[in-house]
């Protein structure tokens, strides 16, 4: 009778874990406890057979990062990140990776689409930020797996991996408003997403748990770029429309736009008004003051978004599932 990996454990001294590891050739374990395992599994006459082999899946595994109207900037720390962490964790468990960008208004779609279907894909993780519920619609029309990074939508039944918008927005509206004292204010993005329309939600829920109107809030649009955003709070500034003493930004980038043009106009951070950013992007930590932020996982997605699409790819019929991963207050010197 074969010894059982068990019984090896116990005569190696070692971990059941850590023999399950080295005999399934899995992460975890040094080289030379692998290679006492194995060495030891053939001298006492472990059944290989045991087993499960890794499942080698020919194809490829498809990041396609969808674009419409602009909010998704490649090198953007936050999508850099994002990557990093798609592409780290297929390496680690061995899928090839291919980057597909596709343009939502291009007149060539439709045969973009074609092209995925008919290539080696096996598997899609699609950056739905500037997606609608009608544009998931045409992925999920390709019969392979699919999981939806950095989105949600109520009507669409598919496998979503993204932040807990509502829990950041409604730290950061809370952190201002134990700090302050005061009704908070929006720096609200001008481009309509699904994240954004959630951290409004957070916003505004954080606004009323405080027993304040969310109608006395004062909210501005803004471009969500650093540019942008300092353009549009520099004509706000011009036109002497009514500031808030504190706000909250869709995100780090609207927050940082806003800041420089604030100050170029006199205005103390945090002094005269306090700001909260979202992301927690590198730059937050360089300006001055430096930006208190809500801090997101951005590489932790990515690897989330990979484990899920490859067990929609292993296990035929699996369940849509959501994954919403927590946020953290960042504080430091803007509020």
């Amino acid at each position: 009778m074969s010894i059982t990996a068990k019984e090896l454990a116990k005569k190696l001294n070692l971990s059941a874990a850590a023999v399950s590891m080295a005999l399934n050739g899995k992460p975890g374990v040094s080289t030379e406890t692998r290679k006492l395992v194995r060495e030891a599994a053939e001298q006492y006459g472990y059944d290989f057979t045991r087993i499960s082999e890794k499942h080698q899946t020919t194809g490829s595994i498809y990041f396609v990062i969808y674009k419409k109207h602009g909010a998704v900037v490649d090198d953007t720390p936050f999508f850099s990140q994002l990557s990093e962490g798609v592409a780290d964790t297929c390496k680690k468990e061995g899928y090839k990776l291919i980057i597909s960008y596709i343009y939502g208004n291009d007149s060539d779609f439709e045969e973009q689409l074609k092209n995925i279907h008919y290539s080696d894909c096996i598997g899609i993780i699609l950056l739905g930020t500037e997606m609608t519920p009608e544009d998931v619609k045409h992925f999920q029309k390709l019969p392979l797996p699919l999981v939806l990074l950095d989105t949600y939508f109520e009507t669409v039944t598919c496998n979503y991996v993204l932040i807990n918008n509502v829990q950041g927005a409604y730290l950061a509206a809370s952190h201002l408003i134990q700090k302050t004292k005061k009704q908070p204010g929006y720096l609200r993005s001008s481009y309509p997403i699904g994240n954004f329309a959630e951290r409004n939600s957070g916003f505004f829920k954080a606004v009323r748990a405080y027993g304040m109107s969310s109608q006395k809030s004062i909210v501005h649009m803004l471009t969500p770029s650093i540019d942008g955003a300092y353009a549009d709070m520099k004509e706000i500034l011009e036109n002497k429309e009514e500031l808030a003493p504190c706000y909250f930004a869709d995100n780090d980038l609207i927050a940082v736009g806003a800041m420089k043009a604030l100050k170029e106009y006199g205005y103390s951070i945090p002094k005269d008004i306090a700001i909260v950013g979202f992301d927690n992007v590198p730059l937050s930590r360089l300006i001055e003051p430096s930006l208190s932020t809500i801090n997101v996982p951005k590489q932790y997605m990515g690897e989330m978004a990979v484990k899920r699409l490859i067990t929609l790819i292993m296990e035929k019929g699996a369940q849509p599932i959501k994954i919403e991963i927590s946020t953290q207050l960042i504080e430091r010197k803007s509020v």
